[in-house]
């Protein structure tokens, strides 16, 4: 069973890494992957919490920073050296395969830390500003899911990661979105 999981993530991987291979996407994708591209939206929202919600905007910026922090820290210092999953970029059976788009990374593969910290802070999102914005909920998973196909993309992650990522940050998401519905409710 796990030979035929791992067999079909190596499969869909290759369809992806390799198979949609074109050169909008070797200029695009590593772009989505890249903190420093979003770092305006990042500040935006800082502005956005700080001017529209004041003492609440507080709130919202530490119980962002708590998901983020979160999803960083089980991801990347619990799960990943606990499974040791070798990232697809420095696996050897795959040496002939990879097209290197960005530098590979020494780390651990599973699960995506970057899947993880961004469906944990879109579903946070999702879950303050719903009520308030109705496109968040399409937009935030959008951006979520194109960060992590990114890293399939790039070839420095497996779907299997990426999705486990994007699990594990919408458990997260969820858990402090609810956490700052409780004790700090946006009107």
């Amino acid at each position: 069973m796990i030979a035929t999981l791992q067999e079909f993530d190596v499969d869909l991987f290759l369809r992806i890494h390799r198979g949609l291979s074109n050169g909008f996407f070797d200029w695009l994708l590593p772009l989505m992957r890249n903190r420093f591209f979003w770092a305006p939206l990042y500040l935006f929202i800082l502005i956005f919490c700080f001017k529209e919600y004041k003492k609440k905007g507080w709130y919202i910026i530490g119980l962002l920073l708590l998901t983020f922090a979160l999803g960083d820290f089980v991801s990347s210092r619990f799960i990943k050296p606990t499974v040791a999953r070798i990232r697809p970029c420095n696996d050897i059976a795959l040496v002939d395969q990879i097209i290197h788009r960005v530098p590979c990374g020494a780390g651990y593969s599973f699960p995506s830390a970057h899947a993880t910290n961004h469906f944990g802070i879109a579903v946070f999102l999702i879950i303050i500003f719903y009520s308030r914005w109705k496109p968040i909920l399409p937009i935030g998973l959008a951006w979520a899911f194109l960060i992590s196909f990114s890293q399939i993309y790039v070839g420095v992650h497996y779907p299997i990661d990426t999705f486990a990522g994007a699990l594990l940050g919408t458990a997260i998401g969820l858990f402090t979105g609810r956490l700052f519905k409780k004790l700090q409710p946006v009107h």
